[in-house]
């Protein structure tokens, strides 16, 4: 099944087709910013049932050079059929379309993005066939964006680092930054900003962050991805105050039974059970309430039961 944070490493490049110019300056290789780009067909799949698919694949154009193909591979952990699998997907691109690939390669974590790095040669030791030299955007080389002023200056860019940064210990300032651009920016370039950091970051401990910060800093903002952050947090604001509410009544219970039965119920007593906020224990106090000779026998024996 694809993740969301697969969807978003390489979605971002068809949203903003021109970031792999920048992405390619970072890392130290000249590629001229295209003048045209144009989404191409994922399929690769050849006519007997073998299906082969790039995350994304786009035709780049710029003013002094052919076009060039851009294959984009969202990788999560290591694989060691990928290489050959890329090395195939080069290859067919370049029969089916007589234009040159290129691989880039993003990643989340550090330890894959340098496997991912690697050149792998193919073919025998004496003399290889090909090599393949996938380029490699990560954790390991790209920029950390902490200050809201270079996140303005290329907000794509910045969205990339805070997913490929979804671990870093300064994730939090990172999706700061984010936010604070955000506040200002017009909602059509904003909204797809705030979905797909929020995919990115999947299951990383960096997604709760990222919801209170869009439901503080960006309340206002209207997209789906944004009400549905709001919603959890609604939520699981309601289901806070349910258990609250729950455990309330179950210590009341407790003290109606001991007040009903002519107990009397020492201040200690009574704030312990008023503070407990696990039903298991309220229900075991409340049985032991209806037998118990003094209030501090609800609380005896817990070991044993």
């Amino acid at each position: 099944m694809v993740s969301s944070p697969h969807e978003a490493m390489h979605r971002i490049f068809q949203d903003h087709p021109g970031l792999f110019s920048r992405v390619s300056e970072v890392l130290g290789i000249d590629f001229a910013p295209p003048t045209a780009v144009t989404v191409l067909p994922t399929d690769l799949t050849e006519a007997r049932p073998l299906e082969r698919r790039v995350d994304t694949l786009l035709r780049l154009e710029t003013e002094d050079d052919e076009p060039l193909l851009l294959a984009i591979e969202a990788q999560r952990e290591k694989d060691t059929d990928k290489p050959a699998s890329w090395a195939y997907y080069a290859s067919y691109l370049l029969t089916k379309y007589r234009l040159q690939p290129l691989l880039l390669v993003v990643c989340q974590d550090r330890a894959t993005a340098e496997w991912a790095a690697r050149p792998v040669c193919f073919g025998p030791r004496q003399w290889p066939l090909l090599t393949l030299r996938p380029l490699v955007a990560g954790p390991h080389n790209m920029p950390v964006i902490t200050d809201p002023a270079e996140v303005r200056k290329d907000l794509a860019l910045a969205t990339l680092s805070a997913i490929t940064h979804a671990k870093h210990r300064d994730i939090g300032a990172i999706l700061k930054a984010v936010t604070t651009v955000l506040r200002d920016t017009p909602h059509p370039i904003a909204d797809p900003i705030v979905e797909l950091i929020a995919q990115g970051l999947g299951k990383h401990p960096a997604a709760e962050q990222w919801r209170n910060l869009v439901a503080v800093d960006l309340s206002f903002y209207k997209s789906y991805i944004s009400e549905e952050i709001r919603d959890e947090g609604r939520e699981e604001g309601r289901e806070e105050g349910r258990a609250e509410g729950e455990a309330r009544r179950a210590a009341e219970d407790v003290l109606d039974v001991l007040d009903v039965r002519g107990i009397d119920v020492p201040e200690a007593v009574r704030e312990r059970i008023v503070g407990c906020e696990d039903p298991e224990t309220l229900r075991r106090w409340h049985r032991r309430a209806v037998i118990a000779p003094t209030a501090e026998q609800i609380f005896s024996d817990e070991q044993d039961e």
